[in-house]
């Protein structure tokens, strides 16, 4: 089994991840739950104006949203480049009344989950995924900057 290669990356903001060991740590875990290896995984966090651009860009959608995972797994092996709007994760935070760093997690498991076959377009589906990040998030322990 090869070491997973999790990385985390700014792109026009600035955004440090609380205990990035931990949350490595936490998605190698859930990821080997599903009896996959973790392959190369970059979350990259950005701007809305940006995630915005790689939405009408390669997604045709123009309208903002929080999360765009695109999927380069093979076989067993899980991979994929995740952009994560900061701006909206805040957003979403307070009309969640949730922290930051609850949210950002939550968006972290969630993409993964998109990486590992969930779907969320459905009432069904987002009920299923939504209790999947909630047993996630039940994992690992609060962490903050």
């Amino acid at each position: 089994m090869e070491e997973a290669s999790i990385y985390f990356h700014e792109e026009d903001i600035v955004f440090q991840l609380p205990d990035e060991t931990a949350v490595i740590n936490w998605i190698t875990n859930a990821i080997s739950d599903y009896k996959k290896e973790a392959g190369d995984i970059s979350f990259i966090f950005t701007s809305d104006k940006e995630l915005h651009k790689i939405n009408v860009k390669h997604l045709d959608h123009d309208n903002l949203t929080d999360v765009i995972t695109f999927d380069y797994c093979e076989d067993n092996l899980i991979s994929g480049d995740i952009y994560i709007s900061i701006e909206r994760v805040k957003e979403n935070a307070t009309k969640f009344s949730q922290s930051l760093d609850n949210e950002i997690l939550r968006i972290l498991i969630h993409s993964v989950l998109h990486l590992l076959g969930y779907k969320d377009k459905t009432v069904e589906d987002k009920t299923e995924m939504t209790q999947k990040e909630d047993f996630y998030l039940s994992l690992l322990p609060p962490i903050s900057a």
